[in-house]
């Protein structure tokens, strides 16, 4: 009887601490590089935060620390989150080299909508991108609004206008882009970009509307450069958000399958659309400063300068090859993917 009492109480116990684990709350540490003011921070990852806290019930929630509060730097973010010493991330692609099968997606005039493209960034890293994110759990792959071309003294309306101009260019491809059309690139982190304005070692910078009054770039600039957006756009960069593995798999059954709901294809496509639907926000302030003048360009002057600058798609093709990849599968598959998610 003392023995049959023991298991029963034995068995209780066991049932009583696997109900307080499964009752237990997690906290996730998210880290980005960006402001606590961004929309990256209230919105693309709040929101995202939010629908973990309240598809859980209240048992999965977020703290997100902005601005490298947690330390390192932005191109540790990936390894940060690889390593454990935080359990989210949000980084560039351009940060880690590793990463560079994704560089096709920043190819000039690759992308059509923010949207579209983020959707087609996901497919693309599932099917060809297991090896590079095994380490982590992937979230998302996103892309940011169309780039625009913002100048001190010249105004861009055509090609011939970029010649000799200094420009600020965020990416390996942005800088080819940059220089096959006349210009000289400058290479720098967005950090730099306003201080570099002011003091003249630059005198323009491409950023899309959404960042660029963070940047104060439409008061150091007097002229912007956007391209007709029925034309494919002039540039985007790639995100990536990685969850630290380990993390993931010591979660409860219900609670992977929260993240699983909310991490993918579209969540992919909530953080492109979002972020490039802030470029109404930015757009308007460019709009509403009395010194900037806003030039479209149009697409048979864009039709030139996409001329200008097919050849970078010929060189990334041949530069994967040579990597023993099969650059054209890469960039077709890419290419097809955006094609598809277009409406």
């Amino acid at each position: 009887m003392k023995a049959t009492l023991k298991k029963i109480l034995t068995v209780l116990a066991l049932a009583g601490t696997a109900a307080c684990v499964q009752a237990q709350t997690v906290k996730l540490k998210v880290h980005h590089f960006l402001g606590p003011q961004s929309i990256q921070h209230t919105t693309m990852l709040g929101d995202w935060c939010k629908a973990l806290d309240r598809d859980s019930k209240g048992r999965l929630q977020c703290d997100i620390f902005p601005a490298m509060q947690l330390g390192g730097t932005p191109i540790q973010l990936l390894d940060q989150a690889r390593d454990g010493v935080v359990d989210v991330a949000w980084t560039l692609q351009n940060y880690t080299a590793r990463l560079q099968k994704l560089e096709v997606f920043e190819l000039p005039f690759m992308m059509t909508n923010a949207e579209a493209t983020s959707r087609a960034a996901w497919d693309y890293a599932q099917k060809f991108m297991q090896d590079e994110f095994k380490d982590v759990k992937l979230l998302a792959v996103h892309v940011h609004g169309p780039g625009n071309i913002y100048t001190k003294t010249t105004a861009v309306k055509t090609m011939a206008d970029l010649r000799g101009l200094k420009v600020r260019a965020p990416t390996r491809q942005v800088n080819k882009m940059i220089a096959a059309m006349g210009a000289t690139p400058v290479a720098m982190p967005v950090p730099q970009v306003p201080d570099a304005l002011s003091k003249g070692v630059i005198d323009g910078a491409v950023i899309p509307y959404e960042v660029a009054p963070g940047l104060k770039v439409h008061e150091l600039t007097n002229f912007t450069a956007e391209t007709d957006r029925s034309f494919n756009a002039l540039y985007t960069t790639v995100f990536v958000v990685p969850m630290n593995k380990a993390k993931y798999d010591s979660l409860p059954a219900d609670l992977k399958a929260v993240i699983d709901k909310n991490s993918g294809r579209e969540f992919s496509a909530f953080l492109g659309k979002t972020q490039s639907g802030h470029d109404v926000v930015g757009k308007k302030i460019f709009s509403e400063t009395k010194t900037q003048t806003i030039n479209v360009i149009p697409t048979s002057e864009l039709q030139n300068w996409k001329k200008a600058t097919d050849s970078l798609d010929d060189d990334w093709i041949k530069e994967m090859t040579g990597k023993g990849l099969n650059g054209k599968e890469l960039f077709d598959t890419a290419a097809g993917l955006i094609k598809q998610y277009t409406k």
